[in-house]
């Protein structure tokens, strides 16, 4: 009876947010032609590609964080299993551009089937795993329990459970329960997610501790570093500089960044500001705010060519946009807006202090980890529930700084930039806190590749 009201509810919940899907889609693009892979229709040659795998591993990421997650698992286990074929599924536009990156010619990029049973079904009668990999928080309950009916072995990797939903899932233990103990094994992020899954109904015995993958999933990018330092140079935000960087910034934190930026450079003429949004359609807004303030602003995309409007006029500037300075001198001192896709390590790269987003003004936190591993003074706000586990190996090696709110970020960027020598030590510290901390795929891998041996065995 549970699962005839999920069903119920889950159908319900689509169509009310159907509308929100399609603006999505219009604006961000990207799975529009792969639109039928939702309900497990896949076009014909990569269902005769699906067919030929005969029992691939399926990776299941919602999204490009768990995406690198993913590609990190299927790299190990090709090391461990060389026959292995892989289907990666996402299930946001962003996802597949990374996932896209990451795939072998031999494996299927997919968009992940709604949670309701015909989709469900013909996905994997269509896919026919060998094993059902999900990564993270992502419980799909009618796609476990097809995979489980069917003897497929179930894997969650990177496993945690955030605060916020904490709660949740121990009130429904009646209903994740069932769910959870439906895998072979369970690879959890730390100690306190362990108990949480626990209390949500996991079995015990299949959870084990591993700590996080995100320290492997961090690696940096030197031809992207060396292309954005180039183009930082030329905005004035290159050697000689102190360049602040808001990396992954949500709405409110720009203009907070802004604010301690014009403060600042009052008595910090050496300082720069490079604001890099999570999501590059914001772009033109945090412009607004950037002219707002009364400063100069240049974005990447209209040199890369890439982003909202890039290339649809003559010069690559959007139409009715006023033509940015190529070679601005230092009394304009612009703010650079990278609103490009993918070059966020290469701007960590060049960053002598980084703000890492939604930490401030949003919940949750973005990936702390990328700044600290390229030796950037790295602070976060005081919502990091994302990434717990991370955030207590970071602050007990005192890799990064924690603030409680936007006046103490503004005295400790002050600090930093005003002490070199503190900020290259803190920089020093969050790098080597990484590397340390690196090797948790490998072993998970290990793990992961005996099982689906033992399981192929026993299915002979």
């Amino acid at each position: 009876m549970r699962w005839f009201f999920y069903n119920l509810l889950f159908a319900l919940a689509y169509v009310a947010m159907a509308p929100q899907f399609l603006l999505r889609m219009k604006r961000r693009g990207g799975y529009r032609n792969r639109f039928a892979d939702r309900f497990g229709r896949y076009p014909e040659e990569v269902a005769a590609r699906l067919r030929q795998m005969n029992g691939a591993v399926w990776i299941h990421a919602v999204s490009v964080g768990e995406v690198y997650v993913a590609g990190q698992v299927m790299r190990a286990l090709r090391e461990r299993l060389p026959s292995a074929r892989f289907v990666l599924s996402t299930t946001s536009s962003t996802g597949w551009k990374e996932a896209e990156k990451l795939v072998g010619p031999e494996d299927v990029l997919i968009f992940n089937p709604l949670d309701f049973p015909p989709c469900v079904r013909r996905a994997v009668e269509a896919i026919r795993p060998q094993a059902f990999i999900l990564t993270e928080s992502e419980i799909w309950p009618n796609v476990i329990r097809t995979c489980h009916g069917r003897g497929i072995p179930l894997f969650l990797v990177n496993a945690r459970v955030s605060d916020r939903s904490a709660p949740g899932y121990r009130r429904l233990r009646f209903w994740f329960g069932p769910v959870l103990r439906m895998f072979t094994a369970i690879q959890a992020q730390s100690e306190t997610d362990k108990a949480r899954l626990v209390a949500a109904g996991a079995e015990p015995r299949t959870v084990e501790v591993t700590g996080s993958f995100k320290f492997d999933v961090a690696n940096r990018a030197p031809e992207k570093e060396r292309v954005v330092g180039e183009y930082l140079a030329r905005h004035d935000a290159g050697p000689g500089r102190t360049v602040l960087l808001g990396g992954s910034t949500w709405p409110g934190e720009d203009a907070v960044l802004i604010g301690i930026f014009k403060r600042l450079s009052e008595r910090c003429p050496n300082l720069r500001l490079v604001l890099v949004p999570r999501h590059f359609e914001k772009a033109d807004a945090v412009q607004a705010e950037i002219e707002k303030a009364g400063l100069a602003c240049v974005r990447r995309s209209r040199e890369a060519g890439e982003g909202p409007g890039a290339g649809r006029a003559a010069g690559g500037v959007a139409a009715g946009a006023s033509p940015e300075p190529r070679r601005p001198g230092p009394a304009r001192c612009p703010v650079v807006l990278g609103d490009t896709t993918g070059e966020l390590m290469g701007f960590y790269g060049n960053a002598d202090i980084v703000f890492v987003g939604k930490s401030l003004c949003e919940h949750g936190a973005q990936n702390m980890i990328e700044p600290c591993l390229c030796g950037a003074a790295t602070l976060v706000g005081p919502y990091t529930e994302n990434f717990r586990p991370v955030m207590s190996d970071l602050l007990d090696a005192r890799a990064l700084i924690q603030v409680p709110d936007a006046e103490s970020l503004e005295r400790e960027i002050g600090r930093l930039v005003e002490d070199a020598a503190d900020r290259e030590a803190l920089g020093e510290r969050g790098a080597r806190a990484v590397f340390c901390r690196k090797g948790v795929v490998g072993r998970c891998a290990d793990a992961l590749a005996q099982k689906i041996r033992a399981s192929a065995g026993a299915a002979v």
